[in-house]
């Protein structure tokens, strides 16, 4: 039990025993982002196992966004290292873009006039009931 004391004590010290309620917001900053920027790959899993085909959903980037920008607030305002923060500065940019090419994707979606349903865009004929879908097809909003 000595290497336990010896891992808990620092500088004669116990970690956690000076702490003021700024540091436990930030940390608690740091620990959510890290929490939700991990569960993104619950949700991408278990997609793929529904799906049973490797699936990436919308709701992945949108974690991956909400987590890096709680990463990147707590090396910008608390943990301040540099290689931290460079880490996390530039990872939105693909996350935004995959969510706008996402939408531009599903609002191009055509509905089919015969069943309803939604088909891809640039469709000729509708997935489930193989109506036409020339000229009379109107756009999922």
């Amino acid at each position: 039990m000595e290497w336990l004391k010896n891992l808990l004590e620092h500088g004669g010290k116990t970690p956690g025993t000076e702490l003021n309620s700024w540091v436990i917001f930030w940390n608690v900053i740091g620990w959510l982002g890290n929490a939700v920027f991990f569960s993104r790959f619950f949700v991408q899993w278990y997609v793929t196992e529904k799906t049973r085909q490797v699936v990436v959903p919308v709701v992945f980037w949108w974690l991956s966004l909400a987590g890096s920008f709680l990463l990147l607030a707590y090396a910008l305002f608390y943990d301040k290292h540099i290689v931290v923060i460079f880490a996390y500065a530039f990872t939105w940019i693909p996350y935004i873009r995959n969510l706008i090419i996402h939408r531009r994707h599903k609002d191009a979606h055509l509905t089919c006039p015969d069943c309803g349903k939604s088909c891809p865009p640039e469709s000729n004929f509708c997935s489930f009931c193989g109506s036409r879908l020339s000229g009379t097809a109107v756009k999922v909003s």
